[in-house]
């Protein structure tokens, strides 16, 4: 991995297995836009950072190597070879191929608090409307920055209260969003345990907010506390076990990262098959 300082940001050249574009497409995050097919804003790390793809590699703008490598080096958890995690799953030839196809995924380090409203938000939801209502939630209770907006505290929904919430057109999703506010503000519920106490124990805590089910506590589990472990099974990875495991399939079989399989199962069959079978 080769880091060069230019003057209108940060360029990073010699990186395998890293595509930031082809990341935000897998579903993990929803505070993304996609300007054209060489650009991509991402909110990431409290800033709105515009990353450019180059024929030499990947531009982050704005921003230089001790800066990046002091928030968003872990964010892209850039320190994990993949490339020996796609070799672990060279039994699997489902598994195998979808690797080939989105191999550029890594799993965003996401903020936990962020990752647990953002994945409550998109039960039963589609993905433009899952970014419109956190848009709207960050811009109704988020502190301003530069005209950037940082996800809002529990604190602050707290205090908005469900009838607060209105704006932003949640619907049921609304008391759901201020029960997780609640249940972290008052302390019945500690981020920081979640992140130490080992899976399914992290996983039983979050069930215990309403509107958590296992599809949306291996979710935030996965995407915002680094439990590699966590396999979230949604519509699609459903459609991709029955398809490829027609006699059963165990996530236990896949071991520590079987959350990054389940991440090119899942972009293998939405984002490739499915584009191609709709030709």
């Amino acid at each position: 991995m080769k880091f060069t300082n230019l003057e209108n940001g940060l360029l990073i050249s010699e990186c395998e297995n890293f595509d930031p574009f082809v990341s935000c497409e897998c579903g993990q995050c929803f505070r993304f836009d996609k300007i054209s097919e060489t650009e991509y804003t991402l909110c990431a790390c409290e800033r709105l950072q515009t990353i450019k793809k180059l024929p030499e590699g990947w531009l982050f703008c704005d921003i230089d190597e001790q800066e990046f490598k002091k928030s968003l080096f872990d964010y892209f958890d850039l320190g994990r070879d993949y490339g020996e995690i796609i070799k672990g799953f060279e039994s699997d030839k489902a598994i195998s191929s979808a690797a080939r196809s989105g191999g550029g995924i890594r799993i965003f380090r996401q903020d936990g608090w962020e990752t647990l409203i953002s994945f409550i938000i998109s039960a039963n939801n589609n993905i433009p409307r899952i970014k419109k209502i956190i848009a709207s939630l960050c811009e109704l209770l988020g502190e301003e920055r530069n005209g950037f907006y940082c996800f809002p505290t529990p604190k602050s929904i707290v205090e908005a209260g469900i009838e607060g919430l209105a704006p932003i057109r949640a619907g049921f999703r609304a008391k759901y969003i201020y029960d997780a506010a609640l249940k972290i503000y008052s302390g019945e519920i500690s981020l920081e345990y979640i992140k130490s106490c080992g899976y399914q124990n992290a996983l039983n805590e979050l069930k215990k907010i309403k509107g958590v089910g296992d599809k949306v506590a291996n979710c935030v589990l996965l995407f915002g506390f680094g439990y590699y472990e966590a396999f979230p099974i949604d519509v699609w990875v459903k459609r991709v076990l029955a398809k490829y495991y027609p006699d059963g399939f165990d996530p236990l079989s896949l071991g520590e990262y079987a959350g990054i399989a389940q991440q090119y199962l899942f972009y293998h069959e939405r984002n490739i098959l499915s584009r191609e079978e709709g030709k």
